[in-house]
C-alpha cells in the first residue's frame, strides 16, 4: 500500500502520554455477546461502545481529555495519511453522488484508556466511532493485533478499519444512524440485532467504496485487498463466535457473518457508488 502519497490529515487528535482516565463513563455495563466484541475489538474496527449507546437509547455525556504531547512516529503518520485520504476520497463522493458537502471527523489517538462522548473505554475495546462527539477513536495497540492477524505487510487491513469507522461517521451525517436507533427502541432483541448488523455491514461497504477510489489511483494491489478480504473473513460474528465457544448463533449476530463482510466489503470495493450500500433494503 502506498500510503506515504496521501495527504496527511489535520483533523488527528494525538492524546497519547495524557490521562485519558476519569472516574465514572460506561463502567461494566455491557450486552450480549460482549466476549466476541473484545476479540473482534482486538482484531479490527469492531464498535461495542456505540452499540452499548445504542442500546441504552441514547449517548453518554462528555468527560474532559486531558492532551498529550503528540508522538511523531510511523503508525501516527499512517493514520493521518489514510484519515486525510478518507476525507479527500469522501468530499469527492458526496459532491458528485449526494450533491452535498462531507464533514470529516475528528480521529483520536489514545494508550490504555479514552474518555468520549460515549464513556470511558479501554483499549481491548477497539477502534470505535463515537456518534455523540463525531470522533473517531483508535488506541495504537491495535495495530500490533492486526499486525499478529494479518502478517507483515497488514497496512491496507489496518487502513481497512479505519475506513470502516469513518463509514459510521458518514451514517451518523447521513442520519442513517438516529433511524436505526429510533427503530431499535421499538424492536425486540432480534429485530434491533439486525439492524446492528446492517448497519455494521453497510460501514463494511463504505469502507469499500474507499477502497475503490484508492485502487482507480494504484494506491493498493491486488495483494493488499486480499489482506483486507482475509482480515474480514475473520472477524465475522460466526467466525469469533466459532473460535470463543465453539458454535454459532446467528440470532445473536451484531456485526454479520464472514461471507457478509466480505460480500459487502468487496460490493462497495467494485462498484465505488453509494447506492450499491443499501444494507437496509437487502432481503438478508
Amino acid at each position: 500500500m502506498k500510503w506515504s502519497d496521501m495527504r496527511r490529515s489535520g483533523n488527528v487528535e494525538d492524546t497519547r502520554g495524557g490521562s485519558g482516565r476519569v472516574p465514572g463513563g460506561v463502567g461494566g455495563a455491557s450486552i450480549g455477546g460482549v466476549v466476541i466484541a473484545v476479540i473482534a475489538g482486538l482484531i479490527f474496527g469492531v464498535n461495542p461502545l456505540e452499540i452499548l449507546s445504542l442500546m441504552q437509547g441514547g449517548d453518554v455525556g462528555p468527560a474532559p481529555q486531558q492532551q498529550g504531547k503528540p508522538i511523531q512516529d510511523r503508525d501516527s503518520d499512517f493514520v493521518k495519511a489514510v484519515l486525510g485520504d478518507t476525507e479527500d476520497t469522501w468530499s469527492r463522493v458526496f459532491k458528485q453522488q449526494l450533491g452535498s458537502t462531507y464533514e470529516p471527523p475528528k480521529l483520536v489517538l489514545f494508550s490504555n484508556s479514552v474518555n468520549s462522548a460515549c464513556g470511558f473505554a479501554k483499549a481491548a475495546t477497539g477502534p470505535f466511532y463515537c456518534p455523540g462527539d463525531d470522533k473517531v477513536y483508535l488506541d495504537m495497540s491495535f495495530f500490533r493485533q492486526i499486525q499478529a492477524t494479518a502478517g507483515a505487510d497488514a497496512d491496507f487491513a489496518r487502513a481497512y478499519a479505519i475506513a470502516h469507522e469513518v463509514g459510521h461517521h458518514i451514517q451518523n451525517q447521513l442520519g442513517i444512524s438516529t433511524k436505526v436507533r429510533q427503530l431499535q427502541t421499538r424492536s425486540n432483541k432480534a429485530a434491533a440485532n439486525s439492524l446492528s448488523v446492517r448497519l455494521e455491514l453497510q460501514a463494511d461497504c463504505f469502507a469499500g467504496i474507499w477502497g475503490h477510489y484508492t485502487a482507480e489511483r494504484n494506491l493498493i494491489s491486488g495483494q493488499d485487498v486480499k489482506g483486507a478480504m482475509d482480515t474480514a473473513a475473520q472477524i465475522g460474528d460466526d467466525y469469533l463466535q466459532k473460535q470463543s465457544s465453539g458454535y454459532v448463533v446467528p440470532e445473536a449476530f451484531t456485526h454479520g457473518s464472514s461471507e457478509q463482510r466480505v460480500s459487502w466489503f468487496s460490493r462497495g470495493l467494485k462498484s465505488g457508488s453509494m447506492k450499491q450500500c443499501d444494507t437496509f433494503s437487502a432481503n438478508q
